[in-house]
């Protein structure tokens, strides 16, 4: 959630705002590419793909090398990654991201949780609010959406 300050967004919140609008986009594109046919291995890789080739200056300007420890770490959340992302591409392929979409906003309880548990961040008045808002708007619209089944 952007909290502005001194009535301006700060450069890290605008870069969420823009990535959130990016993610919509994508879902709404990822349900057009299952409706022609094309499977979801193949968006995703091409997804990989893509972030590969916009990330790649970055990790050779800045390439550090790794411990064995860490690259196992690597392994493995790239694989959690990759099973996530193909499950996702599928949820899109086969259902409206209008229905889809509402269960991506339990991701605000997780990041509550995991922010409190293992930073011990507390939130303020102001993300609570934030959070009523959009756990309440998901929960609305599902509602909404099962109404009319």
């Amino acid at each position: 959630m952007a909290k502005p300050s001194s009535g301006i967004v700060s450069f890290p919140a605008l870069i969420g705002i823009f990535g959130g609008f990016s993610a919509g986009t994508a879902y709404t594109f990822v349900r057009r590419l299952g409706l022609q046919g094309v499977k979801g291995p193949i968006v995703v890789a091409f997804f990989s793909i893509f972030s590969t080739l916009v990330l790649l200056p970055n990790f050779l300007m800045n390439y550090q090398p790794m411990s064995v420890l860490q690259l196992v770490f690597l392994i493995f959340a790239g694989c959690a990654a990759a099973g996530g992302q193909l499950s996702v591409t599928a949820a899109y392929q086969h259902a409206p991201a209008r229905d889809i979409s509402v269960f991506d906003y339990s991701q605000v309880i997780y990041a509550a949780a995991f922010g409190i548990l293992l930073f011990g961040e507390l939130p303020d008045v102001w993300s609570l609010i934030g959070y009523v808002i959009i756990i309440g708007t998901a929960f609305t619209k599902w509602y909404l959406v099962t109404q009319r089944s």
